[in-house]
This record gives C-alpha cells, sequence and structure tokens, in this order.
C-alpha cells in the first residue's frame, strides 16, 4: 500500500479526529503506514481494535501500523505488546504533526513504541480544521473533550482527560470551511458537550455557541447535536429548540439508565424524573422532536425489578432509537469491583432492551408514516428525516435535501415517494 489509510472505531468526535490524524501524518511525510483509532468505551471495543490490527498486519505485511485512540491511552502496554503493532500514541500525540514526524523508519524497543503522555495534563484543546468528513454527506465539528464527571462505570475520563472546550471563533470558522465545501448538515460532538464552555473566559453555553453559529454561518441549512446530558441543557439550547428551523429536533440523550438506584450506584446527576421532565419539555417546545438515548443493561447489582424499571423508563420517555450496551467491567472504574452479574443475564437483559427499542421504534416509524418530511440523502442510498428517521432513498443523489412524503415503513427504516413538485 501506499499513504495513510486510517481505521476508526468508535463516536463521531473519533471520526472527526481521524481527518485530523490523516492530515497532519501526510503533512509529517508518513507513508505506508495504517493509523488505527481506537475506542475504549467496552471491552468489546477493545477486542475489536486488536482483531483489526491483526487483520491489517496480514494484508500488509509491509505497512507500519500506528495505534492511539482512547483504548491506546488506556492500554497502552497492552497495544504495545502486540507485535503487529509499531507504535502507539496517546490521544494527544495522534493530532500533532511532530508525533508522526518522531516515528523511525526502522523498529524500536517495547519501550520505544510507547509515546503517550498523561492525558489528564492536557488543559487545553486546540481547534483542528479539516476540510472534510470522509465517507459522510454531514460534517462534525469537535467542540470540546474530555469529562470532568466519574461515572462509576466509564473509563473514557482517563482516555480523554478532564473537560476542556474550542474556542467559540474557532469552531465558527470552522463550520464556516465546512459549510463552503459544501455540507449542509452539521454535528457539534465532544465527549461531554453539554459542558461546553465551563473553563472559557464567560462561560458560553453549547446553547449559545449552536445560536453563536446559525447566526454567523447562514449557509448551515441544519445544525445537530451528537450526544447531550439532559441535566446540563441551558437555557439558549431550549429556546433554539423551540423557535429554530434549522436546528434539528432530535436529541440522543445518555440516559444510561432508568431506575434511581441504578443511577445513583453509577454516580449519574439525573433522576428518571428529571429525564421525564425533560423529554416533556423539550416535546411541549417541538412536538416533532424524537429522543434517541444510551442504556446499560446488566449493570451490577441490578436486580429484575430495577431492570424492568429501565424499561419502562424507556416507554414512558417515548425513546425512538435505543442504544444498547451490556455492561461491560473496564479495570480501573468502581463499578468493576461492585458484585457482578452472571454475563450470560447481562446478554438476556441486553437483548430484551434491545427488543423493547425495536418495538418503540416501530411505534415511532408508525407515527411518521403519511407525514411530509424532507431527507438529507447519504451516500450509502438511504437519508435522514429532521427529526433523524432513516429513509430509504434509492436514485437519489448524495448531499441533496428533498421534500417528500413517508409511505410506509419495513419495521427499520421509512419508505417515501418524492413530493410532486420537487420531482417536477
Amino acid at each position: 500500500m501506499s499513504g495513510v489509510e486510517v481505521i476508526t472505531f468508535g463516536c463521531r468526535l473519533n471520526t472527526y479526529e481521524s481527518e485530523v490524524m490523516r492530515a497532519e501524518a501526510e503533512k509529517a511525510g508518513l507513508n505506508n503506514a495504517i493509523l488505527v483509532n481506537t475506542c475504549a468505551v467496552t471491552g468489546e471495543a477493545v477486542r475489536q481494535a486488536r482483531q483489526a490490527i491483526r487483520r491489517a498486519r496480514r494484508q500488509n505485511p509491509h505497512a507500519r501500523i500506528i495505534v492511539t485512540g482512547c483504548a491506546a491511552q488506556t492500554e497502552a502496554a497492552t497495544f504495545g505488546a502486540m507485535p503487529e503493532v509499531d507504535a502507539v500514541l496517546g490521544n494527544e500525540e495522534k493530532l500533532k504533526g511532530a508525533a508522526y514526524r518522531a516515528l523511525p523508519d526502522f523498529g524500536v524497543s517495547a519501550e520505544e513504541k510507547l509515546r503517550v503522555n498523561d492525558i489528564m495534563s492536557v488543559k487545553a484543546t486546540a481547534p483542528q480544521m479539516v476540510r472534510h468528513i470522509d465517507g459522510h454527506v454531514r460534517a462534525f465539528i469537535q467542540v470540546q473533550n474530555g469529562c470532568d464527571h466519574r461515572c462509576t462505570f466509564c473509563i473514557i475520563p482517563y482516555g480523554r482527560g478532564n473537560s476542556r472546550s474550542v474556542p467559540m471563533g474557532a469552531v465558527v470558522e470552522q463550520a464556516r470551511r465546512l459549510a463552503a465545501e459544501g455540507y449542509r448538515e452539521i454535528v457539534l460532538t465532544g465527549v461531554d458537550a453539554t459542558s461546553y464552555g465551563a473553563d472559557l473566559p464567560g462561560q458560553p453555553t453549547l446553547g449559545l455557541l449552536a445560536r453563536t453559529l446559525l447566526k454567523q454561518v447562514p449557509d448551515i441549512e441544519r445544525l445537530r447535536l451528537s450526544s447531550i446530558d439532559s441535566i446540563e441543557a441551558d437555557s439558549h439550547l431550549l429556546d433554539l429548540i423551540a423557535g429554530e428551523a434549522r436546528f434539528m429536533p432530535h436529541l440522543h440523550l445518555s440516559l444510561q439508565h432508568g431506575d434511581d438506584m441504578i443511577l445513583k450506584r453509577m454516580k449519574r446527576r439525573h433522576s428518571s424524573a428529571d429525564a421525564l421532565a425533560f423529554v416533556e419539555q423539550v416535546r411541549r417546545l417541538r412536538p416533532e422532536a424524537s429522543f434517541g438515548a444510551d442504556m446499560i443493561a446488566g449493570f451490577p447489582t441490578e436486580t429484575e425489578e430495577m431492570f424492568s424499571n429501565a424499561i419502562r423508563h424507556a416507554q414512558d420517555c417515548g425513546l425512538s432509537f435505543l442504544h444498547v450496551f451490556p455492561y461491560s467491567p473496564r479495570p480501573g472504574t468502581p463499578a468493576a469491583r461492585m458484585p457482578q452479574l452472571d454475563r450470560a443475564l447481562v446478554k438476556e437483559r441486553a437483548a430484551r432492551l434491545r427488543a423493547t427499542g425495536d418495538r418503540l421504534l416501530s411505534s415511532h416509524l408508525d407515527r411518521m408514516v403519511g407525514t411530509r418530511q424532507t431527507i438529507l440523502v447519504e451516500m450509502s442510498g438511504f437519508g435522514h428525516t429532521e427529526n433523524f428517521s432513516l429513509v430509504a432513498a434509492p436514485g437519489l443523489s448524495p448531499r441533496d435535501l428533498v421534500p417528500v412524503t413517508i409511505t410506509g415503513h419495513n419495521g427499520k427504516h421509512l419508505t417515501m415517494q418524492v413530493n410532486a413538485a420537487c420531482a417536477a
């Protein structure tokens, strides 16, 4: 192979950072190299990364394989011990061209493989400018990195460091660049995006940032948030939901559970009542709004009653899109030291929670049939409505915004017909 190939796991923030990595590595003159940007959210994510590294080495025996990302930050020695790996870069180092220029042309010792600094010492997030997001019709912009909270199940703060925000002016400039490149939808992303601005002068909020973007970059046709912690939602954000058509009516919530005792043991900052009240408030402001959520099944000490409360909570909130994680103990986290459930029970509960998600999605799709929507067509031959419902869009061109009427669904995605005025 020649050039730089990037293999990305995990979140939208990783997707954005992979574009920065590719650009920095190419500017540094790196060639015949594979960068693996890992995720540490679950043990399964780490296993998949290791599997991909072995496969990459078999397929590219002479390429340099450089591993980075959250799992590389938290488990540097594990990846450094893999014979397939030539170097391990930390989450801060991966974004700097100097890190790629410093890689030797020949083999290194086991100790020299590891180029991972203390992520907790990083106090600022430098703006990272990209011109495109490979393979995507919507563009992601990093607005924040790291997390100041310490949920008992989560290893990510140890892979990302403490919360730090990108200055508002840099975010606006990045949005201008991406809109000029033809991106019609922009997604603001971060590890804990709703903590945005607490470390900046004047402490601007995520809602204020979004409002400023829409005002200063009129070419943005659709603005979306990747994931939020509802307990941190600010008044500017609620005002956008209520009155700004370009702000998309879909929010993905970091709920994690629906039983109050489990939420306390997770060290979450909201109760089930808080989450339900937020969802109801948003629906009053924007009736067409839809909600997705991350939820964990099989958390340590979870009883059948507690699990039933989680299912009931998902139903009460009317969630349309459930992202279910079977609990995975992460070494070094408090939850890993709590009494664990049998793995078979964890998997069984995750399957039941996913089945609940399937039913909720089907009900949501039922309500969409007969409505008029505008979809952003993607490269996969599908598109998303403003409330992020998936629509089959055969024959339509990627990046087009197309008015359609929803005609039906198959339980997973909607079908449509293009509105007559548009077809003409």
